[in-house]
């Protein structure tokens, strides 16, 4: 199978972890001027679940080092599978959340806030479950982070004039944001768990490789989609309830935006396993949760979410970019001290 041998080829796999992470929203932005966010996320889990069996049977499975993905996928704990499966679940209840947030105060509100809170909290989390580089480098890059949050909440709240009716929406996606962010920090500890972070070519007996511990996780998400979007779909955060009729009659496009969405936010994710075992848990997560910069570049010269604010405004923002970039350039440095 496919590995990462050295550290530089690992911080470059979490580079393209945060672009895939950041970007993803995209996806829903674009079927959200026709589809509701919860028909449009039934496709971005099928788009997850089949790009992990197809990079399971390719990536996963060529060349000499590692065991073959379905050799591992026989031989994994009971214990590893439910650690993935539950990593899924835990990540699924927290994008749904995201989901509702992006599409009620756009990317550049829902993922700075929803993921920029879940990197800090998951550095934390991912750091002391398997201690791995410079902890002065990663913690000064997350107080810095945490610095970047609070501009960018502080933009947020000066945006443009709002009517009551926008700001109480505005409030709302904010609050979906927070729970996403404190639920999404708990996921990646769980995957990180399934695997041998040690030693991907050779794993401990009974732990999976990045590949089987993906295809797991992504199990995990499927099953706990059933539950968590079909509530989601008959209790709505906004508007009427949707059917599962409505996602049928959903066109050929629109359907393939969802799935594109999906692999590109798996894309990012396996890469981010991959590096892990170089990078560290918390270092390639760190990285990958750098999505928040990307996303909110999208939303505010793509999307065009603060359009017509104040200077003020617009300095806040510039220096959310430049506290969030220095502070993933400490967190890089961080694996080489």
């Amino acid at each position: 199978m496919f590995i990462v041998n050295n550290y530089s080829l690992a911080i470059i796999l979490c580079i393209v972890t945060m672009v895939c992470w950041g970007s993803w929203g995209n996806t829903l932005k674009l079927a959200g001027k026709s589809w509701r966010y919860e028909l449009y996320y039934w496709d971005y889990v099928i788009g997850i679940f089949l790009f992990s069996i197809i990079m399971g049977l390719t990536l996963g499975s060529c060349g000499e080092q590692g065991r073959p993905f379905l050799t591992d996928l026989g031989q994994v704990s009971t214990a590893v599978i439910a650690s993935a499966i539950i990593g899924g679940v835990i990540f699924n209840g927290s994008n749904i959340l995201l989901s509702a947030s992006t599409s009620i105060a756009g990317m550049s509100v829902a993922f700075p806030l929803g993921v920029g809170l879940a990197l800090v909290l998951g550095v934390f989390i991912n750091y002391f479950g398997a201690p791995k580089g410079d902890p002065i480098f990663i913690f000064s890059g997350v107080g810095l982070i945490i610095i970047a949050l609070i501009l960018n909440g502080l933009a947020s709240a000066r945006k443009g004039s709002k009517s009551i009716i926008d700001k109480r929406r505005s409030c709302k996606g904010i609050l979906l944001a927070m729970f996403s962010g404190v639920l999404m920090s708990f996921f990646y500890r769980f995957v990180a768990a399934a695997m041998d972070l040690d030693n991907f070519v050779s794993p401990q007996p009974g732990k999976a490789t990045p590949y089987t511990a993906f295809f797991l996780f992504s199990l995990g998400i499927v099953i706990s989609n059933l539950i968590f979007n079909t509530i989601a779909m008959r209790r709505p955060i906004e508007g009427p309830p949707v059917g599962y009729r409505e996602y049928f009659k959903g066109s050929i496009t629109t359907h393939n935006v969802g799935i594109f969405g999906g692999i590109v936010w798996g894309l990012g994710t396996l890469l981010s396993y991959i590096a892990a075992g170089k990078a560290g848990a918390a270092i390639s997560y760190a990285l990958g949760q750098g999505a928040p910069m990307i996303a909110a570049l999208w939303g505010v010269l793509i999307w065009r979410e603060f359009k017509g604010s104040s200077k003020s405004v617009i300095r806040l923002l510039t220096l959310m970019f430049i506290f969030f970039l220095t502070g993933l350039t400490l967190i890089v440095a961080a694996g080489g001290n």
